[in-house]
């Protein structure tokens, strides 16, 4: 991957990936962006190549080695490494989807070498005081339609429940989420390798391989609708 530390003078501040690949940037790697304020950068996966590029990752996970289980002020502001396993945080993702509006792609696979993807025609996000609360369009893709329960839903983690059910989701499935009652995929969920004995508190997605199936990769990203 590439890293590109700050931009050249005379470059437009970008404020996501998709205006990196419109300025002439079309190659994967991790680059600073501008989500929040034009003084304020911030680095980030950019996938270049995927369904013609212009994708900011914002969640990424193939080791397993960064703990999602975690509270409010990490989804918050962000944790992990860019260049490994992260998640980019909740404010960010805010900034980002309510500049313009933004599709969704969800790329997975498992520990055979099978791939799928769920791709969503609009995905926003709530500011912190609407608890990040998700909106989201209509899915295509080969994976199945497991995030549409997120739609409406506002974000729990351990330390904070905004869910519907009666317990705390984050708490009983070990992850952050839009939980709602509580979940078809738990993609921050405990990282474990391919069948579990445990019910859907893995890196699972329903819609493909079942609650007891813990995925090996994980990448959520967003595109401008209009790139």
């Amino acid at each position: 991957m590439s890293y590109q530390p700050s931009n050249p003078c005379c470059w437009p501040k970008p404020r996501n990936c998709a205006d990196l690949y419109n300025s002439g940037v079309h190659k994967n790697g991790v680059y600073h962006v501008y989500p929040l304020r034009e003084d304020q950068p911030a680095a980030v996966l950019c996938d270049m190549t995927s369904d013609r590029g212009g994708w900011t990752v914002f969640q990424k996970r193939f080791t397993g080695e960064v703990d999602f289980y975690r509270g409010w002020v990490d989804y918050k502001n962000g944790f992990g490494s860019v260049f490994r396993e992260y998640w980019w945080g909740n404010d960010k993702l805010h900034q980002v989807t309510s500049q313009e509006p933004q599709h969704l792609r969800i790329d997975l696979s498992d520990f055979s070498g099978q791939s799928r993807y769920a791709k969503y025609s609009f995905f926003g996000v709530a500011d912190a005081a609407g608890k990040y609360r998700a909106s989201l369009g209509v899915y295509s893709g080969n994976a199945g339609d497991s995030f549409k329960f997120v739609n409406g839903a506002r974000f729990t983690t351990k330390d904070a429940d905004h869910d519907e059910y009666t317990s705390n989701c984050a708490h009983l499935y070990k992850g952050g989420n839009w939980y709602t009652k509580c979940h078809e995929s738990n993609l921050n969920g405990l990282y474990k390798h391919g069948v579990t004995t445990t019910y859907a508190d893995g890196m699972c997605w329903s819609g493909w391989l079942g609650y007891k199936y813990s995925l090996k990769t994980s990448e959520m990203k967003i595109r401008p609708a209009n790139f």
